[in-house]
């Protein structure tokens, strides 16, 4: 089907779930999920398709390791890879719509590329300048995780060092509930952000690319069907 937004059922349901995250409240409302939550995120996804394909994560978490035992995420979120290697997310919640774009989690040896070009005057200082122009424009510049300090082999003065320590780079941008999002803007503006993170990933295609590394099996048990 054809997407036309995501229903205010959608939201309702994060609402409710963030105030009780339980298989109790899941299971008595699991066909609203279905209905208004993952179904227009299949639709939303058919319509991006030229950016995936995509995996959408699966709604419940793995809390082996975590102190948060609730089972269920509050968000939906789904991904998808280039060839070159930049990802492309987006996320639904109650707390409204996140996009963003980039290089999410290097690989050990992508992200020694990264560091390689980042430390390159020229090449790196071309880097400097996209992330400028992005923050300039309203976006978030970051890294799902970041080294407390320099990585070994880099003075802790370098002046790149805010880019050296970072394993992954991403650019996003995130909105409140508003009502475009019952409506087919969504996809507009989903596009307006990867269409905008094009040179940052063209900038990290060009010099760090996929790893050629083993996938992380762990990361890949996070996805579910869509």
């Amino acid at each position: 089907m054809t997407f036309s937004g995501f229903p205010r059922e959608a939201l309702t349901f994060y609402d409710g779930l963030v105030a009780d995250n339980s298989r109790i409240y899941w299971l008595a409302n699991k066909q609203i999920f279905e209905s208004s939550v993952r179904a227009p995120m299949r639709n939303l996804l058919d319509e991006l398709e030229d950016y995936g394909p995509f995996h959408v994560f699966r709604p419940n978490k793995d809390v082996r390791f975590s102190k948060d035992k609730t089972p269920y995420k509050d968000h939906i979120g789904a991904y998808g890879e280039s060839q070159g290697g930049a990802g492309h997310y987006v996320q639904l919640s109650a707390t409204g719509l996140l996009v963003g774009s980039g290089y999410y989690q290097m690989a050990s040896d992508q992200l020694q590329r990264f560091r390689d070009a980042v430390d390159g005057d020229a090449v790196g200082g071309q880097l400097v300048a996209i992330a400028a122009d992005l923050a300039s424009a309203g976006y978030d510049i970051g890294a799902i995780s970041s080294l407390k300090t320099a990585p070994r082999g880099y003075p802790k003065d370098h002046p790149r060092i805010e880019l050296l320590r970072r394993k992954g780079l991403i650019m996003s941008r995130q909105w409140k509930p508003a009502a475009w999002l019952h409506g087919t803007t969504v996809v507009s503006r989903i596009r307006d952000v990867w269409l905008a993170a094009a040179p940052m990933n063209s900038w990290l295609d060009t010099q760090v690319g996929p790893s050629t590394l083993a996938p992380d099996q762990d990361a890949l048990a996070r996805f579910g069907p869509l």
